[in-house]
């Protein structure tokens, strides 16, 4: 009976980040299984129309996940040996990872203080001769003000590259995340606002671009497996430079097929679960995230706040304590200057970066999506108050 009773308090899981799959999604997969054809074909190039259309963007190269994609967008740009390229400290570590892998240098940079996006006037500080591209990160979902990004991509002479793996449905100024002239990179794992169970993108208005993505992405090969099954050519084939495997298949394929036309009602949900938390959590010592703009639409994917000095809880124990209660929660990020490894290597002081560091001692992620239930999230409320405010 005192267990019963203890799993009653701690009621059914709030899961941090679960995908909605809904039966459009299941039937399709079994559709591919049962297809005989489950590798890279017809469902993929069904998906990257559907996003050139949604983005409008002429090329969609869909890829194994966003490091795949960030890696071969940075390749695309010839980023490589001997260059250096600025990126936020404030992101997940596959960013750095995927430019030291290039053999170039990721020179990581502090964030603004009020949305923890990329700092482009300490940015615009960290260039010198050896910079060859800025990478940016729409963190959150967020958009990076890409007015004040392109200006000094131009003056300074930087290829751009968007990581948009938080920022699929976002837009700026009347443009979506994915539209402009750089070059854009989206993820579609699990947490993501649609997924393919993993899966990238590259989105890009350069043929010839495009053109070199995909045949990076299929080991160098000229054409496809599903071109040369279709075309009736399976030999037909030749290998015109270094490559990988890095090509999404039909089966994930299948599952984002049926969630990009949700998307954007997906948003507009988040949207409503955004403003309940910015309404109930306005006297709690957490700091809500910074409003948005005129200029841009937000995706809403992160709802991060910060735990202030005068909580009761500093945010590890907060985490925890929501655990113990059955609710999930997600940190977003521990910045790239204080793992071990990118700190060692390159000399990386905590004081350096003060923005990032309190950030990352202090952020936290709340559950939010369309899986996150009104019960739900009545219940991540509650606990937060409880926990913070006794009551």
């Amino acid at each position: 009976m005192a267990e019963a009773n203890a799993a009653g308090e701690r009621g059914e899981a709030v899961v941090f980040g679960a995908p909605l799959i809904e039966q459009a999604s299941i039937d399709e997969v079994v559709d591919t299984l049962r297809s005989g054809w489950i590798g890279a074909g017809p469902r993929v190039a069904r998906f990257e129309q559907m996003l050139e259309a949604y983005l409008d963007v002429p090329h969609v190269v869909c890829v194994a996940s966003g490091t795949a994609a960030l890696y071969l967008a940075l390749r695309c740009v010839d980023v490589g040996p001997g260059d250096e390229v600025l990126l936020p400290t404030m992101t997940f570590v596959a960013c750095a990872q995927a430019i030291e892998l290039t053999g170039a240098t990721p020179v990581v940079v502090d964030s603004e203080a009020d949305t923890n996006l990329i700092s482009l006037e300490l940015a615009e500080r960290a260039i010198t001769q050896r910079t060859r591209a800025i990478l940016v990160v729409h963190l959150a979902g967020r958009p990076v003000d890409l007015r004040r990004l392109r200006r000094l991509s131009d003056e300074r002479g930087l290829a751009v590259i968007e990581d948009a793996t938080h920022a699929l449905g976002a837009r700026f100024d009347g443009r979506t995340i994915g539209s402009s002239e750089n070059l854009t990179v989206f993820s579609f794992n699990p947490q993501k606002n649609i997924t393919s169970i993993d899966g990238g993108a590259i989105a890009t208005r350069d043929e010839t671009v495009a053109a070199r993505a995909r045949q990076m992405a299929r080991h160098g090969v000229d054409l496809s497996s599903w071109e040369r099954y279709r075309d009736g050519r399976p030999g037909k084939y030749e290998v015109t430079s270094p490559g990988f495997k890095f090509g999404m298949t039909d089966v994930q394929a299948a599952v984002a097929l049926h969630q990009l036309p949700r998307l954007d009602g997906w948003i507009a949900s988040r949207a409503r679960q955004w403003h309940a938390y910015d309404s109930a959590l306005a006297d709690l010592p957490v700091r809500t995230p910074a409003p948005t703009t005129g200029r841009m639409r937000h995706a809403r994917h992160l709802y991060q706040v910060m735990v202030e000095d005068s909580s009761p809880l500093g945010r590890d124990e907060l985490i925890a304590s929501l655990q113990a209660r059955n609710i999930g929660t997600g940190v977003h990020y521990r910045a790239i200057h204080l793992h071990s490894y990118f700190r060692d290597r390159y000399g990386l002081e905590p004081a350096d970066f003060p923005v990032a560091t309190e950030a990352s001692a202090r952020l936290m992620s709340l559950p939010i999506g369309p899986s996150l239930s009104g019960a739900g999230q009545a219940r991540v409320i509650d606990a937060l108050h409880t926990l913070l405010a006794g009551r």
